[in-house]
């Protein structure tokens, strides 16, 4: 007898394909960078979230190397039980002391740190207040919590407010990209924990895109002055500070009650302690050496004069750069058209972005060099312009 099951999931892949909404996998032949290999042929690598170029720098691999020669590969446990080694401890320290707060919790990955910080702070008798853009993690973290789960217009203040004015909750959460990933753009977060404090809420904050880009590499509160107890702030170690993981740093009662009840921390293995030596580093580099982000912000300028010089708009002052076109099989059109000139640009399709908002997502490094990334806008407008000619 077929197996229904396998059919629905059959029809369901043919209706991902007529939409082209079908992702496929790349195969790199090369360690990341701003040239990369796959099939055969060299790149230019605008599709990665490397944004110092720290992914494969000399000091990061020396860093893990070392690391791996002191403790091994794998951490062999929970944190809690024997997981937490040496590493663990003194890139956790460190990581509070980058960030300003009192202290941070090392997790697995961003998602798995989003998923335990709302799950262990909200229940049943709680509310959380998500922007309409936010990551998926943070949205599946409030689906998880089995909160009332309310979500504003992107950065609407005003209707998040009203929000917040009609919820009688015990407890209230609001959870927010620092730097939207799809856009590039920074949330309003003075204004958010402006009405975390006016209505006792919580302001989970993940900067996923900021740390290592804004305030000087310290992320987005850095970058906007700010610092406040009832923030809760969580940065991914995998982007621009080139390894795997990610940090929640905030009061220490916070901190404690995460590391007791988060299921993402208490019930994973804890990262390699390789993943904490780098992590480390990549805070010690960016302390060291302020050219790193000097030099990100240089690009990401140079690109955007180099695209409104050929009259291709750009709104985002981060790392990331969206070039919206609409629909999804123009996104991909234009993604494998990039790709015959040399440039590995990614096409984002729903449902990452609205339906309408199909784009290509340009990614800028510290790592490019200046023809790299004016190269990209002469090849943005030649694929741009062959599109329309068709």
């Amino acid at each position: 007898m077929p197996h229904a099951g396998i059919a629905a999931l059959e029809r369901g892949l043919a209706g991902l394909d007529r939409d082209d909404l079908r992702r496929t996998r790349r195969v790199l032949d090369s360690p990341q960078g701003p040239v990369v290999r796959e099939g055969g042929e060299e790149l230019v690598n605008f599709a990665s979230n490397d944004y110092l170029g720290l992914a494969s720098h000399p000091r990061i691999l020396a860093a893990a190397h070392a690391a791996v020669d002191a403790f091994g590969f794998g951490a062999g446990a929970s944190p809690l039980v024997v997981g937490h080694a040496r590493a663990h401890e003194e890139a956790e320290e460190a990581f509070a002391r980058f960030t300003g707060t009192p202290r941070a919790l090392l997790f697995g990955s961003g998602y798995a740190a989003n998923l335990g910080i709302l799950t262990a702070l909200a229940d049943r008798s709680a509310a959380i207040f998500a922007d309409r853009l936010d990551h998926a993690c943070l949205v599946d973290g409030a689906l998880l919590s089995r909160a009332e789960f309310h979500r504003y217009p992107h950065a609407d203040l005003g209707r998040l407010e009203a929000m917040l004015s009609a919820s009688k909750a015990a407890v209230r959460i609001i959870a927010t990209d620092a730097v939207f990933s799809m856009d590039g753009d920074v949330a309003p977060v003075a204004e958010l924990l402006a009405l975390a404090e006016r209505h006792d809420a919580w302001l989970v904050l993940d900067d996923a895109h900021g740390i290592g880009v804004l305030g000087g590499g310290r992320g987005t509160p850095a970058h906007l002055g700010l610092s406040s107890p009832r923030l809760v702030y969580m940065a991914t170690l995998g982007k621009a500070l080139g390894g795997y993981g990610a940090f929640v740093a905030g009061e220490p009662a916070v901190v404690e009650w995460l590391l007791q009840r988060a299921r993402t921390y208490v019930f994973s293995t804890a990262l390699p302690p390789a993943a904490a030596a780098v992590a480390r580093e990549a805070l010690r580099m960016i302390e060291e050496d302020g050219a790193l982000v000097a030099t990100l912000h240089e690009r990401i300028a140079r690109f955007r004069r180099a695209c409104a010089e050929r009259g291709i708009a750009t709104a985002s002052t981060a790392a990331i750069q969206p070039v919206v076109v609409g629909e999804s099989a123009r996104a991909v059109e234009l993604s494998a058209r990039l790709r015959r000139l040399g440039q590995l640009v990614p096409a984002i399709r729903p449902p990452t972005v609205p339906q309408g908002t199909a784009r290509l997502r340009v990614s800028i490094s510290a790592a490019h060099t200046p023809g790299q990334v004016e190269g990209l806008a002469a090849a943005l407008q030649e694929a741009l312009r062959d599109g329309a000619a068709r």
